[in-house]
């Protein structure tokens, strides 16, 4: 029946069923198959998998993510990071990278990130003598740390799904984060060196870093009360979540009132249809995951690896390259439902704690986000920058080895995710 199951969700996959959609029919068909299950419990699985205190998080982080993508606060973002980074060798490459990472600790989503900043930095940087290709590959690779630095939607997921702790993980994906972030800098000094990019030669003065800092503090500080509140123990992950909307609301509407009630109505919509879309995933992998459950797959999965004598860096390396292979064709909120209850058995088989497996999977998924067929970054940016597809593809060939080098030190080095342990 396990075969059955992932035949029949291939199939639906190669014909365009939506995933969700995909999960569901596939289960309903193996259960309906077996007789062994009443097909009426299958409501009361979905509803049961979305009632979660932990799971509200998710929608009100997409809320505070949208109030403050669209409230003004990404020009703010670009002109502070512009004065710490802008007279490097590659300069506008080096703000697009440290605006997305202010920008990812605020929204919390890959592809929001690249459309905010990049809207403002691809122009600027195609202004200032980079290949518009370049400028676009940069604003896409670096957009994946929306989802490793907190608040991170898919981390919520994983938690969840995981049983984990969200405010671990929020802890465990700061180092990464910053780690992607200063690697792809370094990428980017190196490709701006090689092809003669220069640097911006306005000398920017203490006083003009100071007054930019002071117009972006608000949008800064809000990771600030988010992650204080919860490792002060002022409120829970999903109480934060709240307070992370009332404050995106109070910013963008009373401090830099670029909301008006129109653009609101907008935010909520938006933010409403992308809750929907998550919830229905998570019930129908609830599905999913209770066939997988019932033939024992995950623990099928485990004894085989076991019997293969293994070594624990071998198993690593074999879930490494599954995980970034998935993430070619499949998003990352989909790949975590389904393979976290399949993986986190093996991996916790050789003693690997489900916060560093959290992040090690979340990372390798970022990948997937700028590698083709699927790669949302990949077309946000190439609708953004107004680049062919396929040469966007072949302008962040090279930062992919980068970021595949971060997966290896993520995986290898739990130090740098176990930093509250």
């Amino acid at each position: 029946m396990a075969i059955l199951l992932f035949v029949v969700f291939l199939i639906l996959l190669v014909i365009n069923v939506p995933i969700a959609i995909g999960l569901a029919m596939s289960a309903v068909i193996v259960l309906a198959a077996s007789s062994e299950i009443p097909l009426v419990m299958l409501p009361q699985k979905m509803f049961a998998a979305m009632d979660s205190f932990p799971l509200m998080a998710a929608p009100f982080f997409i809320l505070a993510g949208k109030l403050m993508e669209h409230g003004g606060i990404s020009e703010r973002l670009v002109q502070f990071a512009n004065s710490l980074v802008g007279r490097i060798r590659g300069g506008l490459a080096h703000v697009s990278i440290i605006a997305c990472m202010f920008f990812a600790a605020v929204s919390g989503s890959a592809t929001a990130t690249t459309a905010a900043v990049g809207g403002i930095m691809i122009p600027a940087m195609v202004r200032a003598g980079y290949d518009r290709p370049f400028s676009t590959a940069v604003q896409s690779v670096a957009g994946t740390t929306g989802i490793l630095i907190p608040p991170s939607v898919p981390m919520v997921l994983y938690g969840v799904s995981a049983g984990a702790s969200i405010s671990t993980l929020f802890l465990a994906g700061i180092v990464p984060g910053i780690l992607v972030g200063l690697s792809l800098m370094a990428a980017a000094y190196l490709m701006s060196r090689s092809r003669g990019y220069r640097t911006d030669d306005q000398k920017v003065s203490l006083r003009e870093i100071g007054r930019r800092f002071v117009r972006s503090f608000p949008a800064i500080f809000m990771p600030v009360i988010i992650l204080g509140g919860i490792y002060s123990g002022l409120f829970t992950p999903t109480e934060a979540s709240v307070v992370a909307v009332v404050y995106g609301l109070v910013v963008g509407v009373f401090v830099y009132k670029e909301l008006d009630l129109n653009k609101l109505r907008g935010i909520f919509v938006s933010s409403a249809e992308t809750t929907s879309v998550i919830l229905l995933m998570i019930g129908t992998a609830a599905l999913f995951g209770m066939v997988l459950t019932r033939e024992q797959v995950p623990q099928s999965v485990a004894e085989w690896l076991a019997s293969a004598n293994l070594s624990s860096i071998e198993v690593l390396l074999l879930v490494n390259l599954l995980l970034l292979l998935v993430g070619t064709f499949m998003e990352v909120i989909a790949a975590i439902i389904i393979l976290t209850p399949i993986l986190l058995p093996v991996v916790t088989g050789i003693g690997v704690d489900p916060i560093h497996f959290g992040v090690i999977m979340i990372t390798n998924l970022a990948i997937g986000l700028i590698t083709p067929p699927v790669g949302l970054s990949l077309y946000v940016g190439s609708q953004v920058g107004g680049v062919r597809f396929e040469k966007l593809v072949r302008a962040v060939f090279p930062f992919l080895w980068i970021m595949i080098v971060d997966v290896l030190l993520v995986t290898f080095v739990p130090g740098l995710t176990l930093i509250g342990d």
